[in-house]
């Protein structure tokens, strides 16, 4: 059972692997669009190269759940994630900062809920079995 900090360090190798940036780059509070320029395709790469360092399945949905949001048009309103769309991000990425996104839930910080700390916190919870992950 890897630690926290050892998960750290291979999420850390794979971003840099994976979005060419500095090692120095990817703090566990750095964000994958924002910080470290990752773009919808790099997604997908990085879900691909966690699953074979880490020897494991990641389905996009668990770690990426950004989907669940347009699930229900009841989670969006005036360009803000209603508290049933807060509610239900809670329950789909527990890995998540949602209090954080919570203060200011505007549609366009969604990107901002992806960042290093949750991949850790995801793969933490999948590979050191809490692995209540759910997708909607």
């Amino acid at each position: 059972m890897p630690s926290q900090d050892e998960i750290f360090s291979k999420v850390q190798e794979v971003l840099v692997d994976a979005l060419g940036v500095d090692d120095d780059e990817v703090t566990l509070d750095a964000t994958l669009a924002g910080d470290l320029g990752a773009e919808s395709i790099d997604y997908l790469d990085i879900q691909f190269r966690l699953d074979k360092t880490f020897d494991t399945q990641i389905p996009r949905e668990e770690l990426f759940a950004e989907h669940v949001l347009s699930a229900n048009s009841d989670y969006i309103k005036d360009g803000k994630v209603t508290p049933e769309g807060i509610e239900q991000l809670r329950e789909t990425m527990p890995h998540a900062d949602i209090d954080s996104f919570e203060t200011d839930p505007r549609t366009e910080n969604i990107p901002n809920l992806f960042t290093v700390q949750m991949i850790v916190n995801f793969l933490d919870r999948k590979l050191n079995g809490d692995a209540e992950v759910k997708a909607a």
